[in-house]
Parts: structure tokens; C-alpha cells; sequence
């Protein structure tokens, strides 16, 4: 290991966070009797311009008068580029205590963060505050792709807020002018052509436009010891396609992603959590290595596999979340 390591985020199980919008408080109620692990009530894209003021007094009393027992709560403020956000930020931060997260969306630079930080960290000075709210950065534009490294490590030796960041498909196909209204899902021209068969018969098999994108993120997080998290499926309708592409999420390290609809809940938190085998084998792994280290030996076998300390920084992860997981139940 680098003798460089990063603070960690705080732990947070984060398979599953819902939108709520917080221009519909009629939803706050079943929100936090959803199984959703986070809950973040929107400010930005699901509020319209004329009811971003009722709104944000709507999140306010939602926070503080809703009980969303052990949940993780954030509240998306609007972007760095209106004039919307001070208000979100000064209002939301000195009135409600129950607040955990802060998302912020189209970050584009580390400068970003750093002006947010430096209003949330007066507002706690001044309130007496002793909770400190952590900061989740939406990667939504081409600008924040480009600089996604240096957001994710841009507090992390000052006030190490930064928790997690979020891949944004949707806004970042704006940015890019992809050629494509859908949020999350696949184009059908991405994609290429196999070599010829025997027959000269070629298949054509469509690919993951994001991948490249995606993969950027979660590096740049589990690098400086965030959570990377996957955005928005826009097609509720499509539940086999959301499985798909969040059993693709899970298995390029994604700890969680975005549900915009109730039916997304179950699916996500099922990907992001491992199996019974997989606890079952990581607790061998486990226990072979500490016999191991009884008997002073640095590497032993498991099934015919040998299993060193990789292995056992691998178990710890997955036994580590089967206990998260138990602990919230």
C-alpha cells in the first residue's frame, strides 16, 4: 500500500437512495417507510423554477417533523450557477439538525466544493453545530468528468466532507450532445461488429455507452476512499433493463445508485448486497487466514485456491457490508 492513504468517508450503507421531490410533500411519509438506505429530497431538477422557494420551506419541515428513523438524509440544493442555491444552503443547514448529506450537482471543479464547504463550515461555527454534514458531488458534465480526480480528492486533507460522488448519465449526455433522450439506458448504435463466421455472417452487439465514463467515476472515489454511486435509470417502466444495468453497476465497484421510483428500492438494494455464498465463502476466508496466522503461516489454501492478504482485505469488505446490511434491518 502507498504510505499515501486518505481519510475514509464516514460508513454510510448507501445501496439505494430515493428521490423525493421536494415540491410533493404528500410523498415524504412513504418515503421514510420505503426500504430505501437514503432518501435525498431534490431541490434541483424535479422542482420547477416558480416552486423552488415552497420547496425548500417544504424540506425544512419534512426533516424536521418526519420521522426517517436510521436513514441517511440529503437534500440535492440547486447548482453553483444560480441564485438559488445560497438560500438552499443557509436555510436548510441552520434549521435542520436531522440533515446528514449535502448533494450538489454539475460539480466541474474542485472550486466548487470548496465554496460550499467554506458557507456550510461559517453556518455550523455560527449554530453551534456538532454534527457535520457530509457532501455528495454529482460527476454530471463534461467539465466534472474531466476533472473527476481532482474533485474526489478536493477535501480530502482539509475538511474531508466529501463522501461520495454520483455519475449523472442524463446531464452528462447534454454535455457531451450525445445523441440520445434516454437517461441511464443504452443507444442502439453504440455498439460493433463481430469478426464473419464460416458462413461470413456477422452479429452486431450493442454496447454500454457509459462504461468508459462510469469506470473514471469509481476509480476517483475508492482512490480517495469515497463511495462511488450510479445516477438515475430514467425508464421506470423498464425494471429488466434498470436490473441489468445495476447488476453492471455493482460489478464495477459501485456501492449504490439513485432510484427515482419506489419499484427501483428492492432491485438496487438486491445488487448491492452480497449473497449468502459470497458472506458465507468470505467468513472461510476469513477463518482459514486467522488459523493461518495462529500457526505463523503467510498464505494458505481455500478450496484449492491460495488466499493471501488480498483475499483477506476482500473477505473484511464483504463481511463488513453483511453487517451493515443486518445492523439496519
Amino acid at each position: 500500500m502507498s504510505f499515501t492513504q486518505p481519510e475514509g468517508a464516514p460508513v454510510r450503507l448507501h445501496r439505494s437512495e430515493l428521490a423525493v421531490p421536494g415540491s410533493t410533500p404528500a410523498l415524504f411519509e412513504k418515503a421514510a417507510r420505503s426500504a430505501a438506505d437514503v432518501i435525498f429530497l431534490d431541490l434541483e431538477d424535479a422542482v420547477a423554477p416558480g416552486d423552488k422557494e415552497q420547496a425548500r420551506i417544504n424540506v425544512i419541515q419534512g426533516l424536521n417533523n418526519v420521522d426517517w428513523g436510521a436513514k441517511g438524509m440529503s437534500v440535492r440544493i440547486n447548482g453553483a450557477d444560480t441564485h438559488y442555491m445560497y438560500r438552499d444552503v443557509i436555510d436548510i443547514v441552520e434549521n435542520c439538525p436531522r440533515l446528514d448529506m449535502i448533494m450538489m450537482p454539475k460539480v466541474g471543479v474542485p472550486a466548487d466544493l470548496h465554496a460550499l464547504d467554506m458557507l456550510v463550515t461559517q453556518i455550523e461555527t455560527s449554530r453551534g453545530r456538532t454534527k457535520k454534514i457530509g457532501f455528495v458531488a454529482l460527476i454530471e458534465t463534461a467539465l466534472g468528468l474531466a476533472n473527476v480526480e481532482a474533485i474526489a480528492q478536493s477535501l480530502s486533507y482539509t475538511s474531508r466532507r466529501l463522501e461520495a460522488m454520483y455519475f449523472g448519465a442524463g446531464d452528462l449526455a447534454a454535455s457531451l450532445r450525445m445523441r440520445t433522450t434516454s437517461i441511464g439506458g443504452l443507444h442502439p448504435d453504440h455498439g460493433v461488429l463481430s469478426d464473419a463466421d464460416a458462413a461470413g455472417q456477422r452479429s452486431y452487439i450493442q454496447t454500454d455507452p457509459w462504461h468508459a465514463a462510469q469506470q473514471r467515476v469509481v476509480v476517483a472515489c475508492r482512490a480517495y476512499s469515497l463511495r462511488p454511486l450510479d445516477g438515475a435509470f430514467g425508464d421506470i417502466k423498464d425494471a429488466a433493463g434498470f436490473l441489468a444495468a445495476t447488476k453492471r453497476a455493482a460489478a464495477m465497484w459501485f456501492a449504490g445508485r439513485m432510484a427515482i421510483h419506489p419499484s427501483q428500492i428492492a432491485p438496487s438494494n438486491a445488487a448491492f448486497s452480497p449473497s449468502e455464498k459470497e458472506i458465507a465463502d468470505a467468513r472461510r476466508v476469513l477463518e482459514a487466514m486467522a488459523e493461518a496466522a495462529r500457526e505463523k503461516r503467510g498464505a494458505v489454501q481455500v478450496d484449492g485456491r491460495l488466499i493471501d492478504e488480498a483475499n483477506l482485505r476482500m473477505a473484511r469488505n464483504i463481511v463488513a457490508m453483511a453487517e451493515a446490511i443486518a445492523a439496519a434491518k
